[in-house]
């Protein structure tokens, strides 16, 4: 075996063996699902039975040497039962053992196979913001709590009122409490299949202040996560923005009060390589200093780079507000924005920050001249 192709078996073992999803662990999981799917549709399958049964046995090849990668990774880590214990190497292990042990225990194949469906857990660390998801169901389970108990609470009220209202018409439907609740369910969340309705009046005014309730009480659970969604996102914004402005130079001296100051009043921006942020003529209510990367300003007869913690498009805020050269990112730029209005609030509260900006704007206005 040549060099070349043991250290691309080894690379892959060690990108293998982390925690993440691999390129390779994707494309397994989405054919293996697409193979499954198809193993449900008996002309699909008959044309090309062969070929979607080594595409299954492929993926599930992969997922065990997967998981026995990161079995003998951890176990030289020595940390073998915290990996085992843990979701991600449950779901590894489940991922490898389920469909052979229900084939070993004498289930159909197109049954056992079935089970490859939880190869989709395997992309679930992967899915963006799931993080934040757990952390605001955590901060908000006790609102959330309250309003499915109020929720458990309407059901059951519901259900035994139309079971008194309507056992004597419609036995058969409303003829015990049980049978009541899935009619309480489907009203309250306002599917309304139309299976079961009440016929008498009083169980009809029921019915209403039902769905009425239902309205009510899935706006609470929206209105909660949403709340918790915009905490969560202004908390991470602020964090992200906080570790930009620290790093700029020119908010250095500046003490953890004050950057928390200005980190309220920043915006950041990503912008790739070669992107227009300033063109010359335009009105301007903004300035940017550079957290990352490098822009180019395009003066009459010269050209500017500006680096990480320079700053550009103060001329706008301190008098004249129509932009005098374009300015352009030169390669992948993280930038911070200040607005207008938040720019004369932080020279008020910071005397020292304005008399810089000041000063580097008469500099170049004399460079520019």
């Amino acid at each position: 075996m040549s060099k070349p192709l043991i250290s691309a078996l080894a690379q892959f073992a060690a990108a293998t063996a982390g925690r993440n999803m691999t390129k390779a662990a994707y494309v397994a999981v989405g054919v293996g699902v697409l193979s499954m799917v198809l193993l449900t549709v008996n002309p699909a399958y008959e044309a090309a039975h062969r070929w979607v049964d080594v595409v299954l046995w492929a993926c599930l090849a992969y997922f065990v040497f997967e998981w026995g990668v990161r079995l003998r990774h951890m176990a030289r880590q020595g940390r073998l039962s915290l990996y085992m214990s843990s979701s991600a190497g449950i779901v590894d292990a489940v991922g490898a053992l389920a469909v052979p042990v229900a084939l070993l225990l004498g289930a159909e194949p197109k049954t056992a196979w079935l089970l490859s469906v939880l190869w989709v857990l395997k992309v679930v660390p992967g899915i963006p913001g799931l993080r934040q998801l757990r952390r605001v169901l955590v901060l908000e389970s006790g609102p959330l709590l309250s309003v499915l108990v109020i929720f458990l609470m309407v059901v059951f009220l519901a259900s035994v009122a139309e079971y008194y209202l309507e056992r004597d018409v419609q036995p058969q439907t409303f003829g015990s409490v049980p049978s009541a609740l899935w009619w309480a369910v489907v009203t309250l969340t306002t599917t309304g299949y139309g299976d079961v309705v009440p016929v008498t009046p009083l169980g009809r005014v029921v019915a209403a202040l039902v769905m009425i309730s239902g309205l009510g009480v899935f706006g609470l659970w929206t209105g909660i996560l949403a709340t918790g969604f915009a905490a969560e996102t202004r908390r991470d914004n602020f964090l992200k923005t906080w570790e930009s402005v620290s790093k700029v130079p020119f908010f250095a001296a500046l003490g953890p009060a004050a950057i928390a100051d200005v980190t309220h009043m920043l915006r950041t921006m990503e912008l790739p390589a070669r992107t227009m942020i300033i063109r010359k003529g335009a009105q301007g209510d903004c300035m940017y200093f550079i957290a990352a990367g490098e822009v180019e300003v395009d003066l009459p007869g010269k050209k500017v780079q500006l680096g990480e913690g320079a700053f550009f498009g103060e001329m706008a805020l301190l008098g004249n507000n129509v932009r005098g050269a374009n300015v352009s990112t030169t390669k992948v730029s993280r930038l911070l924005v200040l607005d207008l209005v938040d720019f004369r609030v932080l020279m008020a509260r910071h005397p020292d920050l304005a008399e810089t900006i000041d000063a580097e704007a008469k500099r170049r206005a004399l460079e520019n001249k």
